[in-house]
C-alpha cells in the first residue's frame, strides 16, 4: 500500500489520539497492545493536548530527498502536556530562535510531496507557542 494510503489507516497520526492504560494511566503515542509500565492489555483512546515543550532539538542541513527543499530546518523532541514525547519539525521560526523548554503548539501540516508523483504526505509540525 502506497505511504500516503497506509497514513490514512491510521487515525491516530491525523487526531494525535494516544492510548492511556486502564490500570495504571500511562499514555502511549503511538497506541500499544501492552502498556510498557505494567503489563496491562486494555487500553482507552484519549486525544493529546495540543501544547508541548521543546526537551531537545537539531538543525537539520544535510536532508533526505523528501525533505530537501526545506533546508535548514529544525527537528525536536518536544513533550506534550500529557507528558508523551514526539519527534517532530518545529517550523514558521529561525533557528536560533528555538531554545530547550520553549512551549510550542502542534499543527497539521503538509510534511512532504512523495515521489516523482508528487502525492501529499501531511502530519505533525510544531510551532513556538
Amino acid at each position: 500500500m502506497p505511504s500516503p494510503g497506509y497514513r490514512r489507516e491510521m487515525p491516530q497520526r491525523y487526531r494525535m489520539e494516544a492510548a492511556k492504560c486502564k490500570a495504571c494511566g500511562e499514555v502511549f503515542f503511538p497506541p500499544r497492545v501492552v502498556c510498557a509500565g505494567c503489563g496491562a492489555r486494555e487500553f482507552e483512546t484519549t486525544r493529546l493536548s495540543d501544547y508541548g515543550k521543546i526537551v531537545t532539538y537539531t538543525i537539520i542541513r544535510v536532508a533526505p530527498a523528501q525533505f530537501s527543499a526545506q533546508v535548514p530546518y529544525a527537528v525536536a523532541v518536544v513533550e506534550s502536556d500529557n507528558g508523551v514525547r514526539l519527534t517532530m519539525q518545529v517550523v514558521d521560526c529561525k533557528p536560533e530562535d528555538l531554545a530547550i523548554g520553549k512551549r510550542v503548539k502542534f499543527v497539521f501540516r503538509k510534511l512532504y510531496a512523495e515521489g516523482r508523483t508528487g502525492i501529499i504526505c501531511y502530519g505533525y509540525k510544531a510551532i513556538l507557542a
